[in-house]
């Protein structure tokens, strides 16, 4: 009986099951988690491994925060600390583990060391707080004989969750109007500002935002000038695209709130009056 339990418990906490107490914590942010792997990096350094694997599986410790924590592997996938379950992980060879979309994310992450002493790596892991499988970024540093990790969950919305949120927005400026709903769109703990999903809304006359849930300070500023990285100039686009038609959909490349990176995004825009208001969802 207790053999055949081994596998669920490691496997559960392998993939860090959601606990009461992770619920409720918040996300670790992209600089959170380069902040605290900065400082787990220096520490490793500075003393011996054996005192920093302690450390480091102090789940009450400073190297726990929010849902990030410090991950220490060697190059045989072993583990010799982990913060999410260091009481069942230390110790457990995860060489040949694959990731959700069936890639060997610690595999990549001790080959990426041997060629340069750091790198970042992407994958899909299941989220301890939300108990959902998401993107995940990991940076990764070769210290010694072991590799050090400190990752962050970036949530990616679909372009299902991209077009509700449109539609959701859209009602909002019929029932209440554009200036009314504008302020909504602009609350960056609102309703409209979610992981890497948020509305923007542009004066269809003027070519400047009413709103920018990314960026509130954007509003009334030129949007129509606007340009992405390959030199696409999106906003007139979907401004021409609807003066023909009510709704319509681009695709550029623009900066991800979440990663902050630039990445491929595919927007869906509507007409409602003067107004454009749109919703856009990243692109693997």
């Amino acid at each position: 009986m207790k053999k055949n339990l081994i596998k669920p418990i490691v496997a559960a906490a392998l993939f860090g099951i959601a606990t009461q107490s992770a619920l409720a914590a918040d996300r670790g942010t992209p600089r959170e988690a380069r902040e605290l792997f900065d400082q787990a990096v220096k520490f490793m350094e500075a003393n011996t491994p054996e005192k920093a694997f302690a450390a480091f599986n102090d789940r009450k410790g400073r190297f726990v925060r929010k849902d990030m924590y410090v991950f220490v592997i060697d190059d045989k996938g072993v583990y010799h600390a982990s913060g999410a379950a260091p009481e069942a992980l230390v110790g457990l060879t995860v060489l040949n583990t694959t990731d959700a979309a069936g890639n060997p994310l610690f595999r990549q992450m001790i080959d990426s060391t041997r060629s340069a002493p750091e790198a970042t790596v992407r994958y899909m892991w299941l989220n301890r707080v939300t108990n959902k499988v998401e993107p995940k970024v990991t940076y990764v540093h070769k210290v010694g004989d072991y590799v050090l990790g400190v990752g962050y969950s970036a949530p990616r919305a679909s372009a299902d969750d991209a077009r509700g949120m449109l539609t959701r927005a859209v009602d909002l400026v019929k029932k209440d109007g554009a200036a009314k709903a504008a302020a909504s769109f602009n609350d960056r703990q609102g309703a409209f500002v979610k992981d890497d999903l948020y509305v923007f809304m542009v004066n269809m006359d003027s070519g400047k935002f009413e709103a920018m849930g990314m960026n509130p300070a954007l509003s009334d500023t030129d949007a129509r000038g606007l340009h992405d990285a390959e030199g696409h100039a999106l906003v007139a686009e979907m401004i021409d695209k609807l003066k023909s038609a009510e709704d319509a959909t681009v695709e550029y490349v623009w900066r991800n709130p979440v990663t902050n990176r630039v990445e491929k995004k595919r927007s869906y825009v509507h007409r409602v009056g003067n107004s454009l208001v749109g919703v856009g969802h990243y692109i693997e």
